[in-house]
């Protein structure tokens, strides 16, 4: 990948904020649809990976911002190997949910949200993931108490579900790091003094 060019990507607007925080050059993109023809969720989100970073350079900021497809991103990063120009999209999604969460702007998907809570959670606490207490978090935290009730059954009588979850020896020292990552999120992109 090559180095990001500053001056070129440092524009005015949206698409000029976006690629100063992403540090990737959002202009470069010429909309050739091979990140939308690579992405393994392209068919559920409501705008096209190429599409939201065309919305992005012509400056609809919320279009962006409101948009489902920022939310489901996997992060898997096939749009940024696979872009000819080295937009880094997998980067340009992290910093729009960033940017939506600072200005409390409600994720167009929550149950994502949810998703993520339970799982960084069940992680703090025993330093590894326990799938029936990350399942049970997700499922009150999402309100679907019931969605999943026949397939959550049937992994329990085949015992592919611990019921009791176990810890890893370093799980204080994971917790410390997600306690971290929280205090930096917290601070802001500015705050020197807290990234010390």
């Amino acid at each position: 990948m090559r180095l990001l060019d500053l001056d070129r990507a440092t524009g005015t607007g949206f698409a000029g904020e976006i690629g100063r925080r992403a540090r990737t050059d959002v202009s470069a993109c010429y909309a050739c649809g091979k990140c939308s023809a690579g992405c393994p969720l392209a068919d559920e989100m409501d705008l096209q990976p190429h599409q939201l970073v065309h919305l992005i350079n012509l400056g609809f900021e919320d279009q962006v911002l409101s948009s489902k497809t920022i939310w489901l991103c996997a992060s898997c990063v096939t749009c940024t190997v696979r872009c000819p120009h080295d937009v880094d999209l997998a980067q340009v999604m992290d910093v729009l949910r960033e940017m939506c969460l600072a200005r409390g702007i409600k994720p167009a998907e929550p149950a994502i949200r949810a998703f993520n809570r339970s799982f960084l959670g069940v992680l703090r606490w025993g330093g590894r993931l326990h799938e029936f207490s990350m399942t049970a978090t997700y499922k009150l935290l999402s309100r679907d108490l019931f969605g999943d009730l026949r397939l959550g059954a049937a992994l329990l009588r085949r015992g592919k579900l611990k019921l009791v979850p176990s810890r890893v020896r370093a799980h204080r020292e994971i917790a410390a790091i997600i306690d971290r990552v929280r205090e930096l999120d917290a601070a802001g992109p500015g705050d020197e003094v807290a990234r010390r």
